[in-house]
């Protein structure tokens, strides 16, 4: 289904479990190329513990290379968004309308790449504040698509997440 697509998954310390390898093997599932992206090569812990290893490092990774981006929850945005390649792919993916989805804590990444200024959004709560001081209209449902831009709540809500992103991914 998705064999000619390539996707980028972000991941650093501290990240959430599910949010990361729920959309990490669906994509497989679905043919993608998935690859992982850390601040550098190697592995990373989730928050209770498990690793994850990033394929490729910030210093090498190129927007032009990939057909969207996922960026799992956790606490690992707040690294994530440290990291100005990173803001700048992110910003890029965005700005040039390639299909870009975060769930949880990821819209802190948004936030840094200027990303959701007039954008429609949902995310954790705890970080609704954040995302309206970026200037989104932040609303409390499962998932938000607002043209390239998906984002999700919480690991109850993947199913629907991730449905909406293969369906972005399938459409072109």
């Amino acid at each position: 289904m998705l064999k000619d697509k390539k996707v980028a998954i972000l991941v650093a310390d501290v990240y959430q479990e599910l949010e990361y390898w729920y959309p990490y093997y669906r994509l497989l599932e679905a043919g993608a190329q998935v690859v992982s992206v850390g601040p550098e090569p190697g592995v990373y812990k989730s928050k209770l513990g498990y690793p994850a290893k990033a394929d490729i490092g910030a210093a090498t990774v190129r927007p032009e290379d990939f057909d969207a981006l996922v960026i799992p929850g956790g606490y690992a945005p707040d690294r994530l968004r440290t990291v100005p390649e990173l803001v700048h792919m992110t910003k890029v993916m965005v700005d040039t309308g390639k299909v870009v989805a975060a769930i949880c804590h990821g819209g802190w990444l948004l936030c840094s790449a200027r990303a959701v200024s007039g954008k429609r959004v949902t995310s954790v709560s705890a970080i609704r504040d954040d995302l309206e001081n970026a200037g989104a209209t932040w609303v409390d449902e499962p998932v938000v698509r607002d043209w390239n831009l998906i984002t999700s709540r919480v690991p109850s809500d993947l199913p629907v997440f991730m449905r909406e992103i293969l369906a972005a991914l399938a459409s072109g």
